[in-house]
């Protein structure tokens, strides 16, 4: 079977909402749903011709199983459009969109609505296990002699639960949490504090001037809570904020001495993002203007404690199987995870030990240059809601593609859990 040309045809995202020790003013749904609304109603399509509808995330609250259904239906989509979402990490977003690529690339779908969407301030709270036990044995209880008995074994500690995202944060296998993933890339590649600072300085620098230029006008769509409040812009964002301003902050995960702090890390946030993708005929069929063709994904896996560089395994197999080299690739979307992370993954490409020898590159490796990696900012300026990362960094170098005149971008990122993904865009 012949596999068929894929396009990306337009996409949107809501403002990225900080997190601030309560839910926000959104769930996962409400996001998909105020930057999905928009967007299908400046298609020159009918909805009727969306085939199937993708969404990635990672924290699905209990009243929204299957958001992806949920956002659909809302959406206006028939009943009898199919719905589905995906969990990957932190890949939950770009998952939707190598899934919706697969589709349409083996010709049973024309038109594919993939996107993500996180709300981290909704995040559940945990009962620890001691308090499951004693609520479990309360409830066999069948007396009120034996009520009051396990109710004497209650303790202070029961009442205190655990945010979900706490333990969502640490792998399971390593026993470390994402920062301190990111610690052992600055040691293994002599990542510094000051290197680490600089680099989210830039980040918010970047991001501001996107901002103030309007580069993120068509990208960035307004949502309006149900109290009416309207959220139009990226409210984590801190363009004034200089190295010094962040040297004062503390490491989070290894003091005194780490390398990762509140400032050179990803924010929480909450937010959506989508993607229209279509195949050929359907362009033709509704006239439509493609953004960028979709060439080539790919997924890497490597141990959970250095899961960081899993943008460079990713990576390595799309620049092997398209016969490009980094320096062939004219932008660069990596997502912000960490400082720490980003520096550590273009050292990593640029050490032949590591992509020659470990990535097989065969002399494609080299230096991703700073004028080309995440040119308008990332999710340290930005936010990283984890489900929906994937996409807004796969919408955002569409588009930065048209506007810069550029030929091919790759956006990729890291996955908890030790894994990678990448996705190779050329301008349409």
């Amino acid at each position: 079977m012949t596999a068929q040309p894929v396009y990306l045809v337009d996409g949107a995202r809501t403002p990225f909402i900080k997190a601030r020790g309560r839910p926000g003013p959104f769930t996962p749904v409400d996001l998909a749903v105020q930057c999905g609304r928009p967007l299908l109603l400046r298609q020159d399509f009918p909805v009727s011709a969306i085939d199937l509808v993708i969404l990635g995330c990672v924290n699905v609250i209990a009243d929204e199983m299957n958001p992806a259904r949920v956002a659909s239906l809302r959406l206006g989509l028939s009943d009898e459009t199919p719905a589905f979402t995906v969990q990957i990490n932190c890949g939950s977003g770009m998952q939707s969109l190598d899934t919706a690529f697969r589709y349409i690339e083996r010709g049973t779908h024309e038109i594919v609505l993939a996107g993500g969407a996180e709300a981290l301030s909704h995040s559940p709270l945990v009962l620890r296990r001691g308090a499951v036990e004693w609520f479990a044995a309360l409830n066999r209880a069948k007396s009120v002699g034996e009520r009051a008995k396990v109710f004497t074994r209650l303790k202070a500690g029961y009442l205190k639960p655990v945010i979900g995202l706490e333990r969502g944060l640490t792998d399971p296998i390593t026993d470390l949490n994402m920062g301190q993933t990111a610690e052992i890339l600055a040691h293994l590649f002599n990542v510094s504090r000051r290197d680490a600072d600089a680099y989210a300085v830039e980040s918010h620098r970047r991001l501001g001037e996107a901002t103030e230029k309007g580069y993120l006008k068509d990208e960035m769509l307004p949502a309006i809570a149900r109290d009416g409040r309207a959220y139009d812009h990226d409210d984590g964002i801190r363009p004034g904020t200089t190295v010094k301003d962040l040297a004062r902050l503390r490491p989070v995960f290894e003091r005194p001495y780490g390398k990762v702090t509140p400032g050179n890390a990803s924010q929480i946030t909450d937010g959506a993002s989508w993607n229209i993708l279509a195949s050929e005929s359907a362009v033709d069929k509704y006239k439509l203007t493609p953004l960028a063709r979709i060439v080539d994904s790919d997924w890497g896996g490597l141990d959970p404690s250095i899961m960081g560089l899993g943008p460079v395994t990713a990576v390595a197999p799309i620049l092997k199987r398209q016969d490009m080299s980094v320096a062939d690739v004219d932008l660069w979307e990596l997502n912000e995870a960490f400082a720490a992370q980003v520096l550590s993954c273009v050292a990593a490409l640029d050490q032949p030990d590591i992509a020659d020898g470990v990535l097989g590159l065969e002399g494609r490796g080299g230096k991703i240059d700073h004028d080309k990696l995440n040119v308008d900012g990332g999710a340290i300026a930005l936010g990283h809601p984890v489900g929906t990362s994937g996409n807004r960094i796969t919408l955002h170098l569409a588009n930065t593609l048209k506007r810069l005149g550029k030929k091919r971008g790759i956006a990729t990122q890291c996955i908890g859990g030790g894994l990678g993904g990448a996705m190779l865009l050329e301008a349409a």
